[in-house]
C-alpha cells in the first residue's frame, strides 16, 4: 500500500504553503502529493484567495524531487480537454515523468457562477467529460507527423498535430473516481489507470470496486490493470490530547471523525486501512486540511509508513 498527501487549497493557502507541504511529504516518505482544483472555498473565507491547480503543480515539478504530483480531480467543465492535454503534458515534462491527471465531471455549482464557467445539467456534463477524455488520451497517443481528429458534439477537434507529447510512454496516468453506477465505471474501465473512491466507508468503496471491476471485464479489459485507492480524512493522535486538538484544528468532532475518517490512534488507523486492503485498495490519499502542521505528516510516517508503507 502507498500513500498519498491530499490537499485543499481553496480553504486558504499560498504556493509557499503548498510547497512546504509537498517537500515535507517527500522528506517523510510518501509517494505523492494531490492537491483538489477548485476556486471557491467551501467554509470560513478562503482567504488569501484560490491558486490555480496546473500552475501549483507545474512549480511544484521544479521545486521537488521524486514526489508523483496531481489532481483530484479537475473538473471536465474548467478547461477545453486540447489546451489542458497540452498543459498537463508541459508539466509532465517539467517533472520528468511524474504527473498525473484526476479528472471528473464537475459538481459544484456555485464555484461555476461565481467565476463565469457554465455548469450544463449532469448528463451533458458527463457526455463532456466522456469526450474530453477521448481528446485527451488522442492527442496524448498520437504519433509525431500524424494528426488526431475527434468527431465531437462538444469538443470538435480538427487535425490536431501530434505534438502533445508527456515525459510518461502513451502518456500521463488518468484517475477517475465517483459513486456512479453507470457511466463513471464505464469510463473508468475504458480510460482510467486508477479508480479512486472518496471518503466512503470500507463497506461501499468494496462496493464501488466490484462495480468498476465488472466494468472492466464488460470491457474486455484485465480488472488488475487499474490501481484502486481511496480517499480519507486524516487525523492522527496517539493521546487524546493532540488528536482533540488536530480534530479541533479543522473543526471537525473526533468520534465523527472516527466514523467517517483515519482517525484515531496508530492502533485504531492500521487496523481501519487493513479492512481497506481487505475490499482491494492499494493506495491511500491522506486528506490533510491543517497545512500548518506538519508534525502530522510526521507522525504518520515514523508510525504508520512502515507497517504498511
Amino acid at each position: 500500500m502507498d500513500f498519498r498527501i491530499f490537499t485543499e487549497p481553496q480553504q486558504g493557502a499560498t504556493y509557499d504553503d503548498l510547497l512546504a507541504v509537498a517537500r515535507a511529504a517527500e522528506d517523510a516518505g510518501y509517494d505523492g502529493f494531490f492537491r483538489s482544483d477548485h476556486y471557491l472555498h467551501m467554509s470560513g473565507d478562503g482567504a488569501p484567495g484560490p491558486t490555480d491547480a496546473w500552475i501549483t503543480l507545474a512549480g511544484l515539478a521544479r521545486d521537488t524531487q521524486r514526489l508523483r504530483l496531481g489532481t483530484l480531480v479537475t473538473a471536465a467543465t474548467f478547461r477545453l480537454p486540447g489546451p489542458l492535454a497540452v498543459a498537463v503534458a508541459g508539466v509532465d515534462q517539467m517533472s520528468g515523468g511524474r504527473v498525473e491527471l484526476g479528472i471528473g465531471a464537475g459538481w459544484f455549482e456555485a464555484e461555476h457562477a461565481a467565476y463565469g464557467i457554465d455548469f450544463p445539467d449532469v448528463r451533458e456534463r458527463f457526455d463532456r467529460l466522456e469526450e474530453q477524455l477521448a481528446v485527451i488520451t488522442g492527442l496524448w497517443t498520437t504519433p509525431r507527423n500524424e494528426t488526431f481528429s475527434h468527431d465531437g458534439s462538444h469538443y470538435p477537434i480538427v487535425d490536431a498535430p501530434g505534438l502533445v507529447a508527456a515525459a510518461q510512454p502513451g502518456g500521463v496516468p488518468i484517475i477517475i473516481g465517483g459513486s456512479g453506477k453507470r457511466r463513471t465505471p464505464s469510463l473508468a474501465a475504458r480510460y482510467a489507470d486508477e479508480f479512486n473512491a472518496a471518503f466512503d466507508s470500507v463497506e461501499t468503496s468494496g462496493e464501488l470496486f466490484a462495480r468498476v471491476h465488472g466494468a472492466c471485464e464488460e470491457h474486455r479489459r484485465d480488472p488488475d490493470e487499474l490501481v484502486l485507492s481511496v480517499a480519507q480524512v486524516l487525523c492522527v493522535g496517539n493521546d487524546e490530547t493532540t488528536l482533540r486538538r488536530r480534530a479541533a484544528a479543522i473543526s471537525r468532532d473526533v468520534d465523527e471523525l472516527r466514523a467517517n475518517g483515519l482517525a484515531g490512534s496508530t492502533d485504531e488507523i492500521v487496523d481501519k486501512l487493513g479492512r481497506f486492503a481487505e475490499v482491494g485498495a492499494t493506495r491511500v490519499y491522506l486528506q490533510v486540511l491543517d497545512l500548518a502542521d506538519l508534525d502530522h505528516l510526521e507522525d504518520f510516517a515514523a508510525d504508520v509508513l512502515p507497517q504498511l508503507g
